[in-house]
């Protein structure tokens, strides 16, 4: 039989390792495997594995209608093909490539040796434009161009299911993960990301441009693909075609703000392949700092990280981003990168823990950009400009009014708009903490340590080197920063999905 091994590209559209294995005329055993392993990983939550399940269910769903069946197995990867290949007989074996974490990094090693061993063909096909083997950036925007607009694969209109039991799906529980309400989760799966593509190119994207950098308005008229693309219910190139026929369609009709918007959502979706082209260049981004020069930045104790990951640091703005991202698993990029900026300079904590700490809430978690961003808000790349976010000023820009504040920290809901910034300054004090550290004075230490390094002769070397091999070209790949950059420096997208 050929075993189609499906792990983030949980749908049946535009799918090659399918495909090619209904090509083959032997029985198809369209297989996922559970790897309580990966589930005991420092960025793994409860909200994501029930995330996983929607999209599960829907894709057993799409190959119910052409014949076959999901079948679920748990266990070791490698173990799991082994005991299918001694039971059965394994001909061929198909997947997408993944760029994940260093876990799943050294799972894809291990199934490689393993089917080297065993004599099983294993063939991997790219699913985004991530390129593996590519020892820099030039031409890559052309390259991710060519394939987006490349036709799409087509469905296989039937699939000749292999005969063959299946695990049924063990709850979050049965994995060891705690308990991890999430009450405005995403519905997972590949019909709720359509509707959610629909619904933006129709309506709900045209003021996506204006809206996107507050977290209220964002939750609205942001795509809200990006669980979606992560777990790959729809694939990048439809995605991407999808919107090109939507600007079209919208520039025909005179709607040049819509045909903006279209194009900033475009832009995101380059931008997401480009920084997971970062973690498959550097599979160990989540472990050290990318510029080596950064790794002895200092980091505070363990009360920090927990006041910070549960709205406690007495910032307003900021305990209610992280309090909204708590309760839905989901926060607009400009806010992620305020958060995260917060934690590494302000607050001094360790980015390996607060970045695994934000992966947790992410019901849409994407290592390649997740670990590249908390790396880049952290000022540990070498090569970005660091971003010191004002977290009082952010609240009043982003959230003028107070009522994203007020609707996440009620214990501030009676304060008038004066003072739900800058509770402290209130008449009378609100049960809330007062702020862990003076921000300014923080932001100031922060600034002078990054200064320090990036003085140091020895910066410069390493700095060219991760431009070489990670810069973007900018070919195709708009700077939506407005900010002049000085040599050495790269852009740095917007991820707005």
């Amino acid at each position: 039989m050929e075993i189609v091994w499906f792990k983030r590209d949980l749908r049946v559209h535009d799918h090659a390792p399918l495909l090619a294995a209904c090509a083959s005329g032997r029985p198809v055993l369209p297989l996922y495997i559970v790897e309580p392993a990966q589930w005991q990983q420092p960025d793994a939550s409860g909200r994501q594995y029930e995330f996983l399940a929607d999209a599960l269910a829907d894709l057993d769903r799409s190959l119910q209608a052409r014949g076959a069946r999901l079948v679920v197995r748990v266990g070791d990867a490698a173990r799991v093909l082994h005991d299918l290949h001694v039971a059965h007989g394994i001909s061929a074996l198909h997947a997408h490539q993944e760029s994940g974490n260093l876990w799943s990094f050294a799972r894809d090693k291990a199934v490689r040796r393993w089917a080297r061993g065993a004599g099983v063909p294993f063939t991997e096909a790219m699913q985004h434009g991530v390129w593996r083997a590519h020892g820099n950036r030039d031409g890559w925007a052309a390259r991710w161009q060519a394939m987006m607009r490349a036709p799409r694969l087509p469905v296989p209109p039937a699939i000749p299911m292999a005969n063959m039991a299946g695990n049924p799906l063990p709850d979050a529980a049965a994995l060891g993960l705690p308990p991890d309400p999430c009450p405005g989760r995403q519905t997972g799966g590949r019909r709720a990301g359509l509707a959610l593509l629909k619904s933006f190119l129709a309506s709900r994207g045209r003021p996506y441009r204006a809206a996107m950098s507050a977290p209220g308005s964002g939750a609205e008229h942001c795509s809200r693909l990006s669980p979606h693309l992560a777990l790959g219910a729809i694939s990048m190139r439809e995605a991407f075609q999808a919107a090109l026929a939507a600007r079209q369609r919208w520039r025909d009709a005179g709607d040049a703000a819509f045909v903006r918007s279209i194009d900033s959502l475009i832009s995101r979706l380059h931008w997401h392949c480009h920084f997971i082209q970062k973690l498959e260049d550097a599979p160990w981004l989540e472990a050290r700092c990318l510029h080596p020069g950064y790794a002895g930045l200092p980091a505070h104790e363990a009360a920090r990280l927990a006041a910070w990951v549960e709205g406690r640091t007495g910032w307003p703005f900021v305990d209610a981003c992280m309090r909204s991202l708590a309760a839905t698993g989901w926060l607009n990029f400009r806010m992620r990168a305020m958060v995260m900026a917060v934690a590494s300079y302000h607050l001094r904590l360790d980015w390996r823990l607060s970045g695994a700490a934000l992966a947790r809430l992410f019901t849409d978690y994407e290592p390649g950009i997740h670990w590249a961003q908390v790396q880049m808000q952290s000022g540990t790349t070498g090569t970005n400009i660091p971003r010191i976010y004002n977290p009082i000023k952010q609240g009043h820009d982003q959230d003028p009014t107070g009522d994203f504040i007020r609707r996440w920290l009620p214990e501030l809901a009676g304060l008038p708009t004066p003072f739900v910034h800058e509770p402290w300054r209130a008449p009378t004090a609100p049960a809330y903490p007062a702020p862990l550290v003076d921000h300014e004075q923080a932001a100031r230490a922060a600034r002078a340590a990054i200064t320090a390094i990036r003085r140091d002769p020895a910066h410069a070397a390493p700095a060219r080197a991760i431009v070489q091999r990670h810069g973007s070209r900018k070919a195709g790949l708009p700077d939506t920063t407005r900010r002049r950059k000085t040599p050495g420096q790269t852009t740095q997208g917007r991820l707005d999905l």
